[in-house]
């Protein structure tokens, strides 16, 4: 079980790094001082970008459940 769990929360620490790196910037970045933020202010939240809000989300929580499951067996 607690192979399991180990190989798990890397997959989903890579996972969550990657997504994370997928959404769109809000703004204050590099990319704001050649006209990006006009362009990002423009664009509404498409459903492309719920559904990355969604999966991050989700994989956090998969994370944060590995986290505790390995804290819960490791502590025994």
């Amino acid at each position: 079980m607690e192979l399991v769990l180990n190989v798990l929360l890397v997959l989903t620490s890579a996972l969550i790094v990657v997504l994370i790196l997928l959404h769109r910037g809000k703004g204050g970045g590099l990319s704001s001082m050649f006209g990006g933020a006009a362009s990002s202010q423009l664009s509404g939240s498409s459903v492309v970008e719920k559904n990355l809000n969604r999966l991050t989300v989700f994989t956090l929580l998969i994370w944060a459940v590995c986290v505790i499951g390995l804290g819960i067996l490791l502590k025994v």
